[in-house]
């Protein structure tokens, strides 16, 4: 089978390496110069099963009520006159009940533990180096009222298998030395041992070395599709700013940008993008970056070492399809992590990253069909994209096999609306 994987980010390498295991002969096109250069570039780091509490709960609409009103918010929304904006708004809306909300993580999470598995049998399998750190994550608390709250918050994940401790601000210390100077500063944390952490960047770029020297893919980098030639119930071909691509099956794993290139073949996904920004620290020789990595979650702030840089993120801003980032944007998430981790890296020499998540409003990422018998979609993973990336690539190739996943899909195949 020819299929032609449209997306050369964390998405659409994984995929490409499972259906290339399948016998496919795949070809990836992407529109930037290299693999993994959009979102996948300077993303948080963090494989987390442990995170995997959806966006869409009961306390997020006061949260985005405040936001338009307050500028110092890790979640913002910036209104727009885009509809689709709008209506993915409402459908966000609608899954902010305490029930909904409840299956909603269910699913993320078990979809998480089971895309871990894959990474790690797919890295023993390949021996991929990308700065991993199989240490477990931290999720620290500032004080006691947010440290009561994410207790009850995770205690779903707890309940459902997902290995936590509750530590007070002594236990982070001993868990993560890094801790010792700011240990005053919080209250405690929730330990996930079996999280960890590593560069998503490093790791699709080494698997896309790997696709093209075990099973031959074909990488055609700086093509951007334009358009398709399709029938009534298939597309023949993908039509490029190159040339044609003629394919017997095709998988859009674009991203943010899945819903603008899918409205050429009929479908309605709800997917929207929520920006998120990154600092990268260089260590430099400073002994006091932690090991472990985590999330500051009063200030919503992620930090990740990454062999000789610290990485730092924050911030989900509903504003649309812009990446455009000021010094100031930064201000925030760099103050949090100085203050935590003083002697980390070099504070004043940050590189500065911004990206989109390509979210739905379930928090739950779409596979299954398209309109067309052979169109496959593997889009929607939004700010667990590096945690869900194996699995959700492994459900695409058993999908197209014919095949049942190894895991409930239920709530992630597409329906057209």
């Amino acid at each position: 089978m020819k299929t032609v994987v449209l997306g050369g980010g964390l998405m659409g390498v994984t995929t490409a390496w499972y259906l290339a295991q399948d016998g496919h002969q795949v070809t990836v096109v992407e529109r930037h110069p290299v693999a993994a250069n959009g979102t996948s570039f300077a993303n948080a780091g963090l494989v987390a099963p442990g995170h995997s509490l959806t966006w869409a709960s009961p306390r997020a609409p006061k949260i985005l009520l405040i936001s338009l009103f307050r500028k110092d918010q890790a979640l913002q929304l910036k209104l727009s006159a885009d509809p689709r904006m709008w209506a993915w708004c409402w459908r966000f809306l609608c899954n902010c009940r305490a029930e909904t909300a409840r299956i909603n993580t269910l699913r993320k999470l078990k979809l998480c533990v089971y895309s871990q598995q894959a990474l790690r049998a797919l890295v023993d399998e390949t021996g991929l180096k990308y700065d991993a750190l199989r240490k477990g994550l931290l999720y620290v608390y500032r004080d006691g009222a947010a440290l009561d709250r994410g207790v009850a918050n995770m205690t779903i994940l707890r309940e459902n298998g997902q290995r936590m401790e509750i530590l007070d601000g002594a236990g982070v210390a001993r868990v993560e030395p890094a801790f010792a100077a700011s240990q005053s500063k919080i209250a405690g944390a929730l330990y996930c041992p079996d999280d960890e952490s590593g560069d998503a960047n490093k790791f699709t770029l080494a698997l896309a070395e790997a696709c093209t020297a075990r099973f031959g893919v074909n990488f055609r980098f700086g093509t951007t599709v334009t358009g398709f030639v399709a029938t009534t119930d298939r597309v023949d071909s993908v039509i490029t700013d190159k040339g044609s691509i003629p394919a017997d099956n095709i998988v859009l794993a674009l991203g943010s940008h899945s819903p603008i290139v899918g409205r050429q073949l009929g479908l309605k996904l709800p997917v929207y993008p929520v920006k998120g920004y990154s600092a990268t620290i260089p260590i430099d020789g400073m002994n006091g970056a932690p090991d472990i990595g985590g999330v500051d979650e009063n200030n919503l702030v992620a930090w990740c070492r990454m062999g000789d840089r610290f990485r730092l993120t924050g911030t989900a801003e509903f504003s649309g399809y812009g990446t455009s980032h000021r010094p100031a944007d930064f201000t925030n998430m760099l103050r949090a992590a100085r203050d935590l981790f003083p002697q980390a890296g070099d504070y004043d020499r940050p590189a500065h990253w911004a990206g989109l998540r390509p979210m739905t409003p379930e928090g739950t990422p779409i596979f299954g069909r398209g309109r067309h018998r052979n169109l496959w979609i593997n889009t929607g993973q939004g700010h667990m994209g590096w945690t869900m990336a194996c699995g959700s690539a492994r459900v695409t190739a058993d999908l197209m096999a014919g095949r049942a996943p190894d895991i409930d899909t239920a709530g992630m195949i597409y329906r057209q609306a």
